[in-house]
């Protein structure tokens, strides 16, 4: 009996049961809304960005400012621009985002955070890419709490022994 169990058919013959399971993997569809945009939530420490994205030309508008206004340093410029570097989409998509709480580097990670959920929303091709770069992903590393008889969250008073 055991010599004749040689392959995973074989197997599931003695066990009587299928030897393939009977699952349809259905692909994803694309999420738009009525305007043809798409649209996500980007988190990052405080901050929190909701961004539309929409074929077009490329111009990102940030709080109702263009991008290099609104994020000034070209490394938070660059934060921005790596989702579409990934996925070779540079300046086929127009971004609107909001973005509240934090300070320009979380706010720039939040944008980015939502530019990649979109971007798999509106194109679900895109997501084995976006996934692989870590940009689906939500950094969840937040500021420490303060904690009592501490300077900061960890820091002691200095310590005098006279």
């Amino acid at each position: 009996m055991a010599d004749e169990i040689n392959t995973l058919e074989d197997l599931a013959e003695v066990a009587g049961v299928a030897a393939t399971p009977e699952v349809e993997l259905t692909p994803r569809e694309p999420v738009r809304d009525a305007l043809g945009r798409a649209y996500a939530t980007g988190k990052r420490k405080d901050a929190v960005a909701r961004v539309w994205i929409k074929p077009g030309s490329g111009k990102v508008t940030v709080n109702g400012k263009p991008q290099n206004e609104y994020f000034a340093r070209p490394v938070l410029q660059m934060i921005l621009a790596q989702p579409f570097s990934i996925t070779d989409r540079v300046d086929q998509f127009d971004v609107v985002a909001t973005v509240k709480g934090g300070g320009l580097s979380g706010q720039a990670g939040a944008v980015k955070h939502g530019v990649s959920k979109a971007l798999q929303l509106y194109e679900p091709s895109l997501r084995g890419a976006l996934k692989a770069a870590g940009f689906l992903t939500r950094d969840s590393r937040v500021v420490e709490r303060k904690k009592y008889g501490k300077a900061k969250a960890r820091k002691s008073f200095q310590f005098s022994k006279r």
